[in-house]
C-alpha cells in the first residue's frame, strides 16, 4: 500500500507525473509534473496546489477552477502516470541497491527485502537510516539482525529515508 490505493486514495506529491484530460478542450489535456513546491501550472487556472491531495481531490480542484473561469461543467480526469514523490533508498551491502516506492507502514525489513536481502559481507546490526527531522539530516542506527531475532522491535521507515547497509569487517 502507498498512502492508500492508487486508484484515488494515493496522495500526490512533488515529482509525480499526472495525465490530465479535459474532454471539452483537448489543448488543456496532457502530462503535468508536480513541481517541488507541490503545484502544477495549469492553463487558465495558473498554479494549482496538488501536494497531499488524492487524484479525486486533484480532479475536483481542476474542475472547480475551470468551471469558475472557462467551462460550465468540465469533464476532467486525473491519472497518476509516475509516482515519484514517496520513495526510500537502500544501498550498501545488499543484493540490488536502489530506489524503491515507499509503502505506508513500510519497515526496514521490507526495504532490505525489496533490495534483494543482505550480502554475506553486511554488518546487519550497524545499519543506518538517514532521515530529515525538522529540517536537519539525522542518522539513526538500526540493529536489523536483532529485529530479525526478536530482540528489537521493527523500525518503520518514512518517505525519503536512506537506508545504508555497511560492510562488516569481521
Amino acid at each position: 500500500m502507498r498512502d492508500a490505493a492508487p486508484g484515488g486514495g494515493s496522495t500526490l506529491g512533488s515529482g509525480d507525473l499526472l495525465e490530465i484530460k479535459v474532454l471539452e478542450d483537448q489543448e488543456l489535456s496532457g502530462p503535468y509534473r508536480i513541481s517541488p513546491e507541490g503545484s502544477i501550472d495549469f492553463p487558465l487556472c495558473g498554479k494549482v496546489a496538488l501536494n497531499g491531495k488524492t487524484q479525486g481531490q486533484a480532479t475536483d480542484a481542476l474542475r472547480k477552477c475551470l468551471s469558475e473561469r472557462y467551462i460550465k461543467r468540465p469533464n476532467v480526469s486525473v491519472l497518476l502516470r509516475e509516482y515519484n514523490s514517496k520513495k526510500v533508498f537502500v544501498f550498501g551491502e545488499v543484493q540490488r541497491p536502489g530506489t524503491f516506492p515507499f509503502d505506508q507502514d513500510m519497515s526496514i525489513i521490507q526495504a532490505v527485502t525489496l533490495a534483494g536481502g543482505f550480502l554475506r559481507t553486511a554488518a546487519k546490526n550497524s545499519i543506518s537510516v538517514t532521515r530529515i527531522i525538522e529540517g536537519q539530516e539525522r542518522k539513526i542506527r538500526v540493529p536489523v539482525e536483532d529485529i530479525g531475532t526478536g530482540k528489537e522491535r521493527n523500525f518503520q521507515l518514512q518517505p525519503g529515508d536512506i537506508v545504508f547497509v555497511p560492510e562488516s569487517f569481521f
